[in-house]
């Protein structure tokens, strides 16, 4: 698959970085990259795709590569990015899947698009921040991260100009998913470190996401490691409680990057609900 990049022009002079697969696909899927990544499409899932028929959009989130930042987001924002990124792609309607920081923006999408979003498949997804126990279970950095998001932007700030990479954050079925299958994820993160879009990223978690998880009326499926210690796995447990018919699946052994080795699952479940909504939707059999 060629992936095609550009600038997309939005009302008030900023702009928005797109990548396309383009070419005629059975279903278009819209990409909601992680934190801190780029938004290209992921590439261990592009020989699949081909198979499934499926085109990939996606963009940089505000304040990533040469995405314009747009300070004060929230999550529900990506909602109106997706909107003009499918608008000006010709796309109508289409599924949406996300990693990590990338599962609020998508399940928001979901939440606000409820016409033109087919289904959801998110991995590692973050809950509200209003879900009780929020900081339990995580990694003492990832914590402090987002701790120091909830005293507001200064201190974010300052902490990110500290912050050095903590290992433990991760297993040691994450590092051999970095080193192996994943290792894709190390050329969309290293372009991403130390930009703002990080800053705004871990702000919009901690602050209202500006849409109703009970609005969602697409499938949703929440894929989660059990051993995740960036976000824990009571993250998925909680959204599979406030999103109505939504199917939890939690992988013993996994961490908050080698779950993605589920995501070619993630990717033929997803294919699957949309057909089966196209075909309610027409009548066939």
């Amino acid at each position: 698959m060629n992936v095609t990049e550009t600038d997309l022009a939005l009302p008030g002079g900023r702009t928005l970085h797109v990548y396309d697969t383009g070419g005629p696909a059975r279903l278009t899927v819209l990409w909601h990259h992680g934190t801190p990544n780029l938004g290209a499409p992921p590439g261990p899932l592009l020989p699949l795709s081909e198979t499934l028929g499926v085109r990939w959009i996606s963009y940089d989130r505000p304040g990533y590569g040469s995405s314009t930042p747009l300070p004060g987001r929230t999550v529900g924002d990506a909602a109106e990015c997706a909107a003009a990124v499918a608008d000006a792609l010709g796309v109508g309607r289409f599924a949406v899947m996300g990693h990590s920081g990338g599962c609020s923006p998508a399940l928001a999408t979901a939440a606000l698009l409820p016409d033109r979003v087919r289904a959801v498949a998110i991995l590692a997804a973050v809950a509200p921040f209003e879900a009780e126990g929020w900081f339990d279970g995580m990694a003492a950095a990832s914590a402090a991260s987002l701790r120091a998001a909830a005293e507001g932007r200064a201190a974010k700030e300052k902490y990110e100009a500290a912050a050095e990479f903590d290992p433990e954050v991760f297993t040691e079925a994450d590092f051999a998913a970095l080193n192996g299958s994943w290792s894709w994820l190390n050329d969309v993160v290293r372009p991403a470190l130390g930009a703002v879009g990080l800053i705004d990223d871990d702000l919009s978690a901690v602050r209202p996401w500006g849409c109703d998880l009970a609005a969602v009326t697409a499938p949703v499926l929440l894929v989660h490691g059990e051993d995740d210690r960036m976000i824990p796995a009571t993250h998925s447990k909680w959204l599979a409680g406030a999103i109505p018919g939504a199917e939890l699946r939690l992988s013993p052994g996994d961490g908050h990057i080698s779950v993605l080795s589920h995501a070619a699952d993630a990717l033929t479940w997803l294919a699957g609900q949309a057909t089966s909504a196209s075909d309610a939707t027409t009548g066939a059999r």
